[in-house]
């Protein structure tokens, strides 16, 4: 059954030509945007940046935020990122599908009116558990506008050059949200009070709601009319675990219960999923889907970009608030060099798709995240901002490429009708980015507990601990380079 949202007539519904085609309403074939394409893709980048920024900007705040309103514990603060996180993850497959039920605009203006909402009930929170309660609610609106902003672009913009300009500027988009997420919350905090850092959330939903309510009606055609319930528990259900384990084994040990279970068990849910996918009439995510080259691997990879990059740029704060001494708005400013990258690769990674393919630009941005984050092994105890700057930008430049196309990758050939599930499939690795955090978090203070034998750590020790990590996520990205280049060469043949 197709479902469509009201548009102008087409062409081809004037003419009358193939009158049972599916129609979906896509930019003009143009080396450049139109007045139109720049108005989905103003939005669009919006709602992308105000999420890159939400994570950020409240890491920042996090000690301002425990203070003010009296948190327990360390612990306990943490809730106010991990609420937000959690089901953000595992909620993606399931509003993927929902966007393909209701309609995908429909589902990206409710859910960022409901993140514009939250955000300022979140401003005038007084104690833990409503803030708390409201960035879960902030984490359930992203779930919601993740997927159906990626498919609203990939469904406008046709595949080539536009598309891949959309989404390189997208990644920048991204990226630099999240950098001017640490320095804004650095400067909001420092100057004002954590209550305005959900005001900016606020004032960017704003925003982008705006822009939402003036889109372009767009046809789209869908081919699913039903819920499949039990796949929508068991993935939720299993993702939960598995980011819960992962996000709370760092604080109270891997081994124990709470943590191990929860990732076992999400595991396990996510194995009866895909035996429940087999035999669903209507699945969730459908297999085939799941068994294309270019969606499993290029997904993995995307795994490894943003793990690796973000972990990676935890252990840089360390770096220079522990080692260096540096505030948080100095650390912020440390990142300005790994945003300008960001940027300027999303200016220029379209024109390498174009040449190259996706699939070895996905693979070069991955060897330069590599060297770039390998190389942080020359960070000194006395500090050096040239190597601080060239390396973090490197691995931003690196980062941006790798995730702009690993998109591209994901969502090229795919049909119409499945691009809200792919949509989805695309934004979850930045979501479980928490892996890599949590990977590279324990591999450093390991390193740092060995050598200080139990002792208080010195500078030196701290920073032995954060260049293991570092170049632990170095390598890991290389041979995500490596693996990228050998796994997706067919696709890049064809």
């Amino acid at each position: 059954m197709a479902v469509t949202e009201s548009s102008p007539p087409t062409q081809t519904e004037r003419t009358g030509a193939a009158p049972h085609a599916p129609v979906v309403e896509t930019a003009a074939p143009s080396a450049s945007f139109d007045a139109r394409g720049w108005l989905v893709l103003i939005t669009l980048c919006c709602a992308t940046f105000m999420c890159g920024l939400d994570f950020s900007i409240v890491t920042v705040a996090l000690p301002d935020i425990g203070a003010s309103l009296g948190f327990s514990s360390a612990g306990t603060l943490q809730w106010v990122a991990t609420a937000s996180l959690l089901p953000s993850a595992s909620l993606l497959p399931l509003f993927a599908r929902v966007a393909d039920l209701v309609g995908r605009k429909r589902l990206f203006t409710f859910g960022v009116g409901l993140f514009t909402a939250f955000s300022l009930c979140a401003a005038l929170a007084d104690g833990p558990g409503m803030l708390i309660a409201f960035r879960a609610g902030q984490g359930v609106a992203a779930a919601m506008i993740a997927p159906a902003a990626i498919a609203l672009m990939t469904g406008y913009f046709p595949e080539g050059p536009l598309r891949a300009r959309a989404l390189g500027l997208n990644g920048a988009v991204m990226s630099l949200g999240f950098v001017l997420g640490a320095l804004g919350g650095g400067v909001i905090t420092s100057g004002f009070s954590w209550r305005w850092t959900m005001v900016v959330l606020c004032a960017m939903g704003a925003l982008a709601l705006a822009g939402a309510l003036a889109l372009p009606a767009m046809r789209q055609s869908v081919t699913a009319r039903s819920m499949d319930i039990p796949g929508a528990i068991l993935a939720t259900l299993g993702l939960f675990g598995i980011v819960f384990g992962i996000s709370t084994g760092g604080d109270q040990g891997w081994l124990r219960a709470q943590s191990l279970g929860s990732i076992v068990g999400g595991v396990i849910l996510l194995g009866v999923f895909l035996l429940v996918e087999r035999r669903h009439p209507e699945p969730l995510i459908p297999l085939k889907i799941l068994n294309r080259a270019t969606v499993k691997w290029s997904g993995l990879m995307g795994v490894v970009t943003f793990g690796m990059c973000a972990g990676t740029t935890l252990l840089l704060s360390l770096y220079m608030q522990d080692v260096l001494g540096y505030t948080p708005l100095q650390a912020g400013l440390g990142y300005l060099g790994e945003g300008a990258a960001a940027m300027l690769g999303g200016m220029y990674v379209a024109k390498l798709l174009g040449r190259f393919g996706g699939p070895k630009v996905l693979a070069a941005g991955l060897l330069i995240q590599g060297v770039g984050t390998a190389a942080m092994f020359t960070l000194s105890e006395g500090g050096n901002l040239a190597a601080l700057l060239v390396t973090s930008s490197v691995m931003g430049l690196g980062h941006v490429f790798s995730v702009v196309s690993f998109i591209t990758v994901m969502t090229s050939g795919v049909k119409e009708e499945d691009q809200g599930v792919v949509g989805g499939l695309s934004q979850l690795p930045q979501y479980v980015a928490a892996i890599g955090v949590a990977g590279l978090s324990a591999i450093a203070a390991a390193r740092t507990a060995a050598l200080a034998g139990g002792g208080t750590p010195t500078r030196a020790e701290t920073l032995a601990g954060l260049h293991a990590g570092m170049v632990s996520a170095g390598l890991i990205a290389l041979v995500g380079a490596a693996l990228a280049a050998v796994l997706l060469r067919r696709r890049s043949a064809a």
